[in-house]
């Protein structure tokens, strides 16, 4: 007697393309711009920005030094994407992978190389309402300190940079702790989305504000420096202006 033929089972495609394959993704859908024109209109819109504080700066401090320039365009760069494109995230968090929007699509195809953002992750979600929420406004006041050289530019540099310094490392370690130590990786293997988006993109906010840091506090060490000469100054005078005469 033969045994009993065993039907053909076909494997089940995945929901959806995100890492790990068993992730639940509320009401997903495909994105319907592919990488290219997602990439593309990022793109114009960082251009928009950095044309329109280029040109408002130029007016309003024709005299601005290349590097504050570039300092200023950053910080309004960070006030845009903190504020309103992390911000995004964080009021639609429970619903992100059915946004079709032009940023829901955008967060779902970042989302290929950490799949957290789709998966309501506790850390992702407080690290971005906490970014949106301080970060983004503070890098807007930044941005005028810097084109206005206020006096107190180089404090709110340092503040804010080591902000997000602070936040992208918590970033790479919580995920690199689940990578090595848990074995969950929330990236496809593709080098484009792990090296292109999540290290690449996540390591500008690593380098630059390492810089900024170091510059302000630099900036704010020769201040100090210079202050307790001219206090030395002062206490080698008498009440008349004269220079005091050694014993």
């Amino acid at each position: 007697m033969s045994a009993p033929a065993v039907p053909d089972i076909a494997p089940i495609a995945p929901l959806h393309p995100y890492y790990p394959i068993n992730a639940e993704i509320v009401g997903y859908l495909a994105n319907e711009w592919n990488t290219l024109e997602l990439v593309s209109m990022f793109s114009a819109g960082c251009a928009v920005i950095f044309t329109i504080t280029y040109l408002a700066v130029t007016k309003l401090r024709p005299n601005v030094t290349t590097a504050d320039l570039a300092t200023v365009m950053w910080f309004v760069l960070c006030g845009c994407i903190h504020l309103f494109f992390e911000g995004y995230f964080a009021v639609n968090f429970r619903n992100m992978g059915g946004m079709q929007d032009l940023f829901g699509q955008l967060w779902k195809e970042y989302s290929l190389s950490d799949s957290r953002y789709l998966t309501q992750d506790a850390f992702v979600l407080c690290m971005e309402t906490i970014t949106a929420a301080f970060w983004g406004p503070l890098s807007f006041l930044t941005a005028g300190m810097i084109a206005t050289d206020h006096p107190l530019r180089f404090p709110l540099q340092i503040i804010v940079s080591l902000g997000q310094l602070y936040g992208d490392v918590l970033y790479y370690a919580t995920s690199m702790f689940d990578h090595w130590i848990l074995d969950r990786t929330y990236s496809r293997p593709e080098a484009a989305y792990f090296w292109g988006y999540f290290v690449l993109m996540n390591a500008f906010w690593i380098v630059i504000p390492g810089f900024l840091v170091y510059q302000g506090v630099n900036a704010c060490w020769r201040a100090f420096a210079a202050l307790d000469r001219v206090e030395e100054r002062l206490k080698g005078r008498n009440a008349n202006g004269e220079v005091k005469k050694s014993q």
